[in-house]
């Protein structure tokens, strides 16, 4: 296999290789070095055309670069800033909602966010299992545990994210229903039309850094909820368009400061239970590029 052959083998597996990574991490920067070693590392094989299993053997050696990676990384957000929240994927929403059948579950911000509570083994096993479709025997080689262990490990964390996960999540077209609703609530001042579209028990939470003004911890309560966000949007705004954020539909603001905000959103049975708000600059290259 010619250099030329092996790179295009590997092009055709990166995006999948960015997921595996990025949902380990939820950095898209570390994302991209994990998977840029992993390069490296079929690049120094004596014979990478003797891989049998291309996708296995990349899909393993990125999740152990992953989980390595994890642990330092976690090392970070103890010392971070407010609250720590992952950086956002943005993609421009397509025209017509309905176009899309389901939601990006694997990247979703609820689900990351329930992966936080996990250990990093329960948290690469149930990845590369549940979520990536890894047999148990390759999981148990980057997790170096034995293939019993490796299934404790993801039918606890399964347990764990089945209770975090919406139990009626929407289409994409009811979400983006829903997430034009708020917008134009929170534009409108309509603190009535806001409340009608939060969960009672609706959390926000806000990572700004320590860079840009945030939350200094999450916010409970819709009437809590609603009146902060109105007191934050009743601003004058450049920019408040409909966006996917990590798979569903979400919000970007661009206020006339130049800082942008990243909202998405976890939908419940109609109404919206979670609100995550990403405000750290450095979380926003793409976007300000």
């Amino acid at each position: 296999m010619t250099e030329e052959e092996l790179a295009a083998v590997f092009e055709a597996e990166r995006p999948r290789l960015e997921r595996v990574a990025y949902a380990t991490l939820g950095s898209v920067v570390e994302a991209e070095d994990c998977v840029q070693e992993a390069w490296f590392r079929l690049r120094g094989l004596e014979d990478p055309g003797a891989i049998r299993n291309m996708r296995g053997w990349l899909t393993r050696t990125v999740g152990r670069l992953a989980l390595d990676a994890l642990g330092s990384a976690r090392v970070r957000r103890e010392r971070y800033v407010g609250t720590w929240l992952p950086e956002p994927l943005v993609e421009d929403a397509v025209p017509d909602p309905a176009e899309r059948v389901t939601l990006d579950e694997s990247v979703s911000m609820a689900l990351l966010l329930v992966l936080e509570s996990l250990s990093p083994a329960e948290r690469t096993a149930f990845l590369l299992h549940d979520v990536f479709g890894m047999p148990f025997p390759e999981v148990a080689d980057v997790v170096g545990r034995s293939p019993a262990a490796v299934r404790q490990l993801a039918s606890r964390a399964r347990r764990n994210v089945a209770e975090g996960r919406p139990r009626f999540p929407p289409t994409p077209a009811e979400q983006h229903e829903l997430v034009a609703a708020f917008a134009g609530a929170c534009q409108e001042g309509d603190l009535a039309g806001l409340l009608a579209l939060l969960d009672p028990e609706v959390v926000c939470r806000a990572d700004g850094g320590g860079k840009v003004n945030a939350l200094p911890r999450a916010q409970r309560g819709a009437d809590r909820v609603a009146r902060l966000l109105l007191a934050f949007t009743g601003r004058p705004l450049e920019v408040l368009r409909v966006v996917l954020v990590n798979g569903a539909p979400g919000l970007v603001i661009d206020a006339p400061s130049g800082t942008l905000t990243v909202v998405s959103f976890t939908v419940d049975g109609g109404r919206i239970t979670a609100l995550d708000i990403v405000r750290n600059p450095d979380k926003l290259t793409s976007l300000l590029g």
